[in-house]
């Protein structure tokens, strides 16, 4: 009998189990009272810890290399901080029709987070593109990301977000900008022991999110905010999400081909620029909005997935056009002398949850 096994071009991240896990575990067995009170507490430091291990981990010098490529990086940056949040702002027809509130404040703040850094970088790999621009825009898409987004929450959503105050954006500042500056600063001493141990802190990295989740999703049931979603809406949901997508992965293609971008270069704006960050978004959510966080990350879960599924099977149909042949023998023809243009090496679905 022959084997049934997951299509390669199906990447069903295996975290993205763990977290509907989180999900089911925080439906059946909700923190309450003193044990909400313990996981609130351990959430907040979580979050911290998680943006200064994102600060320790960035390379300053780095990310000033690829300033060089200014218009890549601008046209990413334009695409995840303009162009999503004014399709995120068109959405909002579709309520109540299609979307409740709750669920369109969601899909809004998920137009507001940053880009992923490494789905980016594995999925332009994979394609055969510039895998440094790729680099450098998920990281200056994530550092843009940690003040834009709150900002951008703060003027779109303001007060009609439920439970989102002024307050939340203090918070912001102390339990993530604070904590991101704390580890580029001390990155000099501790840069070297961060790299060395990058897998047993990745797994502290997973570990904090399922934390936050299961902390979002607890409250969520104690507040009984989930008796406002059906499964009508669930599915509405998708398919304006799987729209959302279609049409960025079209705009970051063609417009980078407009405006003058090689193969290349139009594949790492394309990975970047039509993507969104779940290991920076649920942490935002949960600080934003507090108890109603759990709908909020909702849409970003869910297109998170999509992404992946849908990038993939991209990524490897790029990599099979006669084009790409010829620009790697280019590629590796000007890094024979061990450059960084040297693609990296990466499957989807293993470490693509940022």
């Amino acid at each position: 009998m022959t084997r049934l096994r997951r299509p390669s071009w199906l990447p069903i991240d295996p975290y993205i189990v763990l977290l509907l896990g989180t999900v089911g575990l925080a439906a059946l067995l909700p923190a309450r009272g003193t044990a909400a009170d313990v996981t609130s507490g351990a959430s907040t430091a979580a979050i911290a810890f998680l943006f200064f291990l994102y600060g320790a981990r960035l390379s300053t010098g780095e990310a000033l290399d690829g300033l060089r490529h200014w218009r890549l990086h601008l046209t990413v940056l334009v695409c995840t901080f303009v162009v999503f949040p004014v399709f995120g702002l068109a959405a909002r027809g579709l309520v109540p029709v299609l979307l409740t509130q709750p669920l369109y404040q969601g899909l809004l703040f998920l137009t507001l987070v940053p880009s992923t850094i490494q789905s980016s970088i594995a999925f332009t790999s994979i394609a055969r593109g510039n895998v440094p621009a790729a680099i450098c825009a998920g990281s200056f898409s994530s550092l843009a990301g940690i003040v834009l987004t709150p900002l951008l929450a703060a003027g779109l959503l303001g007060g009609d977000a439920v439970g989102f105050s002024t307050d939340s954006l203090v918070k912001i500042v102390l339990q993530l900008l604070v904590p991101f500056l704390a580890g580029q600063l001390l990155r000099r001493w501790i840069g070297t022991f961060v790299t060395r141990h990058k897998k047993v802190l990745g797994l502290v990295d997973r570990g904090s999110i399922l934390l936050v989740v299961y902390t979002a999703f607890s409250e969520g049931m104690n507040q009984g905010i989930w008796h406002q979603v059906s499964p009508l809406r669930l599915a509405a949901l998708l398919g304006v999400e799987a729209v959302l997508l279609a049409v960025m992965l079209a705009l970051t293609w063609y417009g980078a081909k407009a405006l003058g971008f090689g193969r290349a270069d139009r594949i790492a704006v394309q990975f970047a620029g039509s993507k969104k960050s779940l290991a920076s978004g649920l942490p935002m959510a949960s600080v934003l909005f507090g108890s109603q966080a759990s709908l909020a990350v909702l849409p970003l879960m869910l297109f998170h997935q999509m992404q992946l599924m849908v990038c993939a099977v991209i990524a490897k149909r790029r990599s099979r056009d006669p084009e790409a042949a010829e620009d790697t023998s280019t590629r590796e023809g000007n890094a024979s002398e061990g450059s960084a243009a040297d693609p990296v090496q990466g499957q989807p679905g293993n470490r693509v949850l940022r």
